[in-house]
């Protein structure tokens, strides 16, 4: 992962530390977790199987989560397989369809779009495995009964982030705000936060608002396009750090670095950007808690019996804080070590 330190010896001793459930719950003790939910989950005397897949590993956030899965699989005793979405909804969907002709313990899934998974994803639930939905919806959770639903207040970003854009503008000026995929429901609820914060600036015009996708090469090709067509943009807002950083280089290269950048995911290269004064603000989408967290409920249901609505909510929130220089080096800290 960029930006991130060497912590092998540190994981592998919190692996052996962990070889036994009275250490594991010591561990997650020191964490802030309750001793006694630790306890209860312990850890696996038998491995168990686990099926994950997120949007696409070539995005950072995704790439990461699956360094935590498989960091807090190993403290567990599961044993994380990994289907790739590849950012598309067509190769995701027949990695899920290849998901769900094997058995799992359980499975944890951040789908690319809502409604492109429902049928391999009920195929599975039907099957009696727990379905941990991450970050975004399968379906609505009405229509689906995803054991428990772990993701961000998106809104809450989207609206955090432009706003501190809008403050630094001074209430008035040109922005752009370039989207995730916008099928992805955390990408809507992104677009819904910008957009609840910029109705409340009269003297703030969007110029644009077209989604990338969350892929690098496309928000490229489009800032080439906003810079020869926009002389003034004062502030732009981008749905992950990824596009943002990636149009922070097209910027550079054409001389228009005063323009504010803000992201979302607070992922290390954008917390180094944002304490150099490259980024003016991120916001951070806990990919290590959410995908950690995955692996705990679906340790809590197999082992601990942990049921769906009772034990463990339907939606549980992990959001994360706004990175500002005062709390950065904290944030890459937990990052370091899965905690967030």
């Amino acid at each position: 992962m960029s930006g991130t330190k060497d912590f092998s010896t540190t994981r592998r001793d919190l692996l052996q530390a962990a070889a036994t459930a009275g250490a594991a719950t010591a561990i997650l003790g020191s964490m802030g977790i309750n001793p006694a939910l630790a306890a209860e989950v312990g850890r696996s005397e038998k491995p168990l199987k686990a099926a994950f897949s997120n949007a696409g590993l070539q995005a950072t956030w995704c790439a990461q989560g699956k360094q935590a899965a498989e960091f807090w699989g190993k403290l567990f005793n599961v044993e994380v397989t990994w289907f790739d979405g590849q950012l598309d909804a067509v190769k995701q969907r027949a990695a899920i369809d290849n998901m769900a002709s094997q058995k799992w313990d359980f499975v944890a899934i951040q789908a690319f779009g809502i409604g492109t998974l429902t049928q391999p994803v009920q195929k599975m639930i039907d099957a009696g495995t727990p379905v941990i939905d991450m970050d975004t919806l399968i379906a609505p959770l009405d229509q689906i009964n995803v054991h428990s639903f772990l993701a961000p207040d998106n809104e809450f970003m989207g609206a955090s982030v432009t706003q501190a854009l809008c403050n630094a503008m001074g209430g008035k000026g040109k922005i752009i705000m370039t989207q995730g995929a916008l099928g992805h429901t955390g990408a809507q609820g992104r677009a819904k936060g910008f957009n609840s914060v910029v109705k409340q600036f009269p003297n703030i015009e969007v110029l644009d608002t077209q989604p990338a996708d969350w892929d690098v090469s496309k928000t490229a090709r489009l800032w080439e396009t906003y810079l020869t067509k926009y002389p003034q943009i004062d502030a732009a807002f981008f749905h992950n750090d990824d596009m943002a950083l990636a149009a922070a280089n097209i910027m550079k290269a054409r001389n228009r670095t005063n323009i504010l950048i803000g992201g979302v995911d607070a992922m290390p290269p954008a917390i180094q950007a944002v304490s150099e004064g490259r980024m003016f603000a991120t916001v951070r989408n806990p990919s290590c808690r959410i995908h950690g967290g995955a692996i705990i409920a679906g340790v809590s249901a197999v082992v601990g019996g942990e049921k769906s609505g009772q034990g463990i909510p339907k939606n549980v929130v992990t959001d994360g804080p706004v990175v500002t220089k005062a709390n950065a080096a904290g944030m890459q800290w937990m990052q370091d070590h899965f905690l967030i």
